[in-house]
């Protein structure tokens, strides 16, 4: 028996010693902050901590944060900072990112996508496949955009979406610049349409889908997203699904990043992405 604890001491302090950047898989339906507790629950419970309560912020005994928020109803690559990696979150943040979204147009919900109470209903036969793309240039480049009411994003320390769900009354925040480097439509079959989305920082895919279908004399919500790029993390290459959420496969996986490194001018992030070390 003493031989199993000694193994679990040595790869709770392996875990403990994890210094870097990886990405995992984030499915349909949790938060991004129960995806990660749920990892924090599994690497701990592979190193022997019985009882993991991983929502504990006091004498944790595994640092760890993610890159950039998901929707619950989303899913794709969420990057995952462990150690001292969490200090390079930002750059994930301010990052470039790529998505694939499905909308549907004729039908606006409040939350702008399909976990939302449905608001409007329109028309949207006149759409055709020519107009869509004629207005997703107006979308390209730097621009403003109103983020969405159910959000992330906070009023006096509380998220938006959850003063909302208790019934408060919420403020549009105001238009915020956003860059859209590249925006295609990938398939159209009405009222369905897919979009292929590489946008920055700060940037919502919902309000996108929302603004083009006004923009279109109709309404539209997000029926699916996917996020299959964040930064140099692709959903295909190096997202670790669940059961390959054990020590071994982020050691494998994991980027790290020597101190400095990371801190290049704003706008540079591929070059300071480059920069991240594949150990292997």
């Amino acid at each position: 028996d003493s031989g199993l604890s000694l193994v679990q001491t040595s790869s709770l302090s392996q875990l403990q010693a994890l210094n870097g950047l990886f990405a995992i898989y984030k499915k349909q339906g949790p938060t991004s902050a129960d995806v990660l507790n749920v990892l924090k629950e599994a690497l701990l419970k592979e190193a022997g901590v019985k009882n993991p309560n991983p929502r504990k912020r006091k004498n944790q005994s595994l640092k760890m944060g993610h890159g950039g928020t998901l929707d619950s109803a989303a899913s794709g690559v969420l990057v995952v900072g462990v150690g001292n990696g969490t200090k390079m979150l930002s750059t994930m943040l301010t990052g470039s990112k790529k998505y694939v979204a499905v909308g549907e147009f004729g039908k606006a919900t409040d939350t702008l996508d399909a976990t939302g109470s449905v608001t409007l209903e329109k028309g949207f036969e006149h759409i055709t496949r020519l107009d869509v793309e004629e207005k997703l240039k107006a979308f390209t480049g730097d621009i403003m955009q109103v983020p969405p009411l159910y959000s992330a994003l906070k009023k006096d320390g509380q998220r938006l979406s959850v003063l909302l769900k208790k019934g408060h009354k919420v403020d549009a925040k105001p238009a915020r610049p956003v860059t859209v480097y590249n925006l295609t439509l990938q398939e159209f079959q009405p009222p369905l349409f897919t979009l292929d989305i590489e946008c920055g920082g700060g940037f919502y895919v919902r309000s996108l889908v929302d603004d083009l279908g006004k923009a279109l004399s109709s309404c539209a919500h997000v029926k699916e997203l996917t996020r299959t790029k964040q930064g140099p993390f692709t959903l295909e290459e190096h997202a670790l699904h669940e059961e390959q959420w054990t020590l071994e496969h982020v050691l494998r996986s994991l980027k790290t990043c020597s101190e400095g490194e990371h801190k290049t001018g704003e706008n540079d992030h591929f070059k300071s992405h480059l920069s991240l070390k594949v150990r292997l």
